[in-house]
Formats: structure tokens, sequence, C-alpha cells
């Protein structure tokens, strides 16, 4: 399985920082997990709600423990009619704003969860940034 550096993870925050306020103009916390959901990085901007804090832990922490992004595990609960609490893990979450960093191999190396917008806005951001970190563009 390949790992996720503090380096890249650091990356990872910086681009959904930089996607947050240049596209949606609202401060954000976001939160990097390795692919055991355990954290790696945390960010939070000035004016960020102080709920962001855990939301975005537990979206990058629900990411890696279902293997999908939060948008899908959402999805998932209403289509099969599932309650949450049936996971037994109170750190998950089924708001949209979790997304699974994988390499272009296709092996998870972690997760990058996003609050402080809409969630659907939430979902944009680590979407973007799971699609660079895909495709080794982090820069």
């Amino acid at each position: 399985m390949q790992g996720l550096s503090l380096a890249a993870a650091n990356k990872c925050l910086e681009h959904a920082v930089v996607k947050a306020a240049s596209e949606f103009k609202r401060p954000i916390g976001v939160a990097v997990c390795d692919s055991y959901g355990f954290l790696i990085a945390f960010s939070r901007m000035d004016g960020a709600p102080i709920r962001s804090i855990a939301i975005s832990q537990q979206k990058a922490h629900t990411a890696t423990r279902m293997g999908m992004s939060t948008d899908a595990f959402l999805e998932r609960l209403r289509t099969d009619n599932i309650d949450i609490r049936y996971f037994c893990d109170p750190l998950m979450t089924a708001l949209p704003g979790g997304n699974l960093l994988k390499g272009n191999d296709g092996a998870v190396a972690g997760a990058i969860g996003v609050s402080g917008l809409k969630p659907a806005e939430d979902q944009v951001v680590t979407e973007y940034v799971a699609k660079l970190y895909e495709s080794g563009d982090l820069g």
C-alpha cells in the first residue's frame, strides 16, 4: 500500500485552501489522513467555522474507512436504507466533502476532508485535490 507523506499532505491542504478561496470565496477547514483514517495534516483558514475542525477530519476518516467518497457513502445509505449507526463508528459522517487520495496505480494513499462550504461545494474541493493527487500534479 502506498503511503502519503507529510509533504504531499501539506500540498493537498494548500491546493484545497486555494480552490476554496478562489472559487467559493469562503474559508474552510481541511484534513488529510492516511489510508487507515488517521490524521496526517490539518489546516483551518481564518474565519472558518469551528465545527469545520471535527467535520473535515470525520469526512477524511469516513472516506478511508468506507473506501469511497462521502457523497457516494451518503447515496449508499439512502439507496440501501441503512442507518449510519450500524457501522459502529462515531467518527463517521455521510456529509459530502470527503474523498479518497489514490495514486496513479489506484492504490489508496489516504483521504481529504473539507468543511466550511455547502456540502456539495466541499465535495467539489476534495474532487479537485483528489484528481491532482492521482495525476501526480500537486506541484
